[in-house]
């Protein structure tokens, strides 16, 4: 009997033992290519996926590109993020090379777990989502539209600080500043402006915002399982405010250019073949989540820099103030106004080059294709990296002070500073971006001075930068 326990053992040590070596050696041979960049794979399906989001939970994610530039010397290096082979291409020749070839090198591309929370229609990826909605947003997103926007942005940022801000000694800023971007959201994409209505909304999408970076672990209570039922709620009522402007639109009591809904609801592709309701759902879901969530992040982030910075405080608040002081009792503010705000646009700018909303993103290579002499196999993944330029004294002299002066003139050189991405790859919503950062800028500095509760608050990125407390201030109204 002792010799058929100690053979189940030795059977049992083998198994586990070749299982090993099969895992490792097929993660290994992944690798099997010739001329690829120096880089270090890590542990088979973990990669160096941990390393990775620890220095963005640290509040440094520059750390693990620097940190790898240094070691190898280049520039280019491969390493396996989320499980999968990567190359990180940093710097500003990375950035237009990626930037550049969408589409005839490589593709955007985004984790399997995204797929799920977001499961399009038409047997559909988020790939191929993406490209449908860069080539629809231009035209809601055009001049004429966006001069348009601007009063109900100022009259919408008028009731959210009146109502989230004044009359309180203390705010938590993070959470309001996730307030007016998502309401700005909910009334320009599908015209709901109703508080109630869009606090229904507002608790499920910061489960989908939460879960999409997620480990993608589908079990009761994890945020991955939150943010799929999370998505499937929106998605539903979605559908219900899709049904009713269909009818609006039939009885006159909607016009097809009020906001993107009716737009998608009475636009045909070159078939002449219309959306579905489902399709339109998945968009519009898509839209709110991205709409607002990386200008809440800006916004957060310029206050915080305000409240440490009074000289560039004083510098915003003389802008500001010198366009209030021409506005009649209720006027809104114009795109003449907007032109002016130049000096507070180069202090968002600023914000964002030390603390980008969108920290990357990855591609995926469809071809074969060589980049600064190394080989990149097709299928592989490939990752941008917004501070690997942002925070490089390569690119930017003294790069850890806080210079608004470098977005004067012509401003950084060319996929320098990529917090919208670059070249045909920039972002079609980096106007209304502008448009939402700048009027938020004007109504907190002409009310308030502010000062942080926590001076050395952590920060942590997880994908976005984040005040670990919520950025709590102190306000102080201005007198008169």
């Amino acid at each position: 009997m002792e010799h058929f326990y100690l053979s189940l053992l030795l059977l049992f040590v083998s198994f586990v033992t070749l299982s090993l070596f099969l895992v490792f050696y097929n993660h290994r041979s992944q690798y099997n290519f010739p001329n690829l960049p120096p880089g270090k794979p890590g542990l088979p399906y973990v990669g160096e996926t941990l390393d990775f989001l620890s220095t963005g939970w640290q509040g440094r994610p520059e750390k693990f590109v620097f940190d790898r530039i240094a070691k190898f010397s280049s520039e280019v290096f491969k390493t396996n993020i989320v499980g999968k082979p990567a190359v990180v291409l940093a710097g500003a020749a990375g950035n237009k090379f990626l930037f550049s070839n969408e589409n005839k090198l490589v593709v955007a591309w985004w984790p399997d777990s995204v797929n799920k929370i977001f499961p399009f229609t038409q047997n559909s990826s988020s790939v191929d989502e993406s490209r449908r909605m860069r080539k629809l947003l231009p035209q809601f997103l055009k001049a004429e539209a966006l001069h348009r926007y601007i009063g109900i942005m100022d009259s919408i940022a008028e009731r959210h600080f009146a109502s989230g801000w004044e009359k309180k000694q203390e705010v938590l800023v993070f959470p309001l500043a996730k307030n007016y971007t998502f309401w700005l959201a909910c009334r320009l994409f599908v015209s709901v402006e109703d508080p109630s209505h869009i606090a229904k909304f507002a608790a499920p999408f910061n489960l989908v915002a939460s879960g999409i970076f997620s480990v993608p672990l589908d079990l009761p209570g994890t945020p991955f399982r939150k943010a799929i039922r999370a998505s499937n709620f929106i998605r539903a009522e979605l559908l219900n405010i899709i049904r009713q402007r269909k009818v609006d639109l039939g009885t006159g009591k909607a016009s097809v250019t009020q906001d993107i809904l009716s737009h998608m609801l009475t636009i045909s592709d070159e078939a002449g073949r219309f959306m579905t309701e489902l399709d339109i759902a998945d968009k519009i879901l898509g839209l709110l989540i991205g709409g607002h969530d990386t200008a809440s992040a800006a916004c957060t982030f310029i206050v915080k820099f305000l409240s440490e910075l009074p000289h560039v405080y004083d510098g915003v608040y003389k802008e500001q103030i010198e366009i209030a002081k021409f506005k009649r009792s209720g006027e809104l503010l114009n795109w003449d106004d907007i032109q002016k705000m130049k000096y507070s646009w180069n202090v968002a700018c600023e914000v964002m080059r030390l603390a980008p909303p969108l920290q990357g993103g990855f591609r995926e290579a469809i071809n074969d294709f060589i980049f600064n002499g190394f080989f990149i196999p097709k299928g592989w993944k490939l990752y941008w990296s917004a501070n690997s330029t942002h925070k490089s004294g390569q690119y930017f002299s003294e790069p850890e002070k806080f210079d608004p002066s470098r977005f004067e003139g012509g401003g950084p050189a060319p996929y320098t500073f990529v917090p919208f991405g670059g070249g045909p790859r920039m972002c079609p919503g980096k106007e209304y971006a502008r448009l939402e950062i700048l009027v938020f800028m004007h109504h907190l500095v002409k009310r308030f001075r502010f000062e942080k509760l926590i001076p050395d608050e952590k920060i942590v990125v997880d994908p976005m930068p984040i005040p670990a407390k919520g950025l709590p201030v102190r306000l102080f109204p201005h007198k008169g």
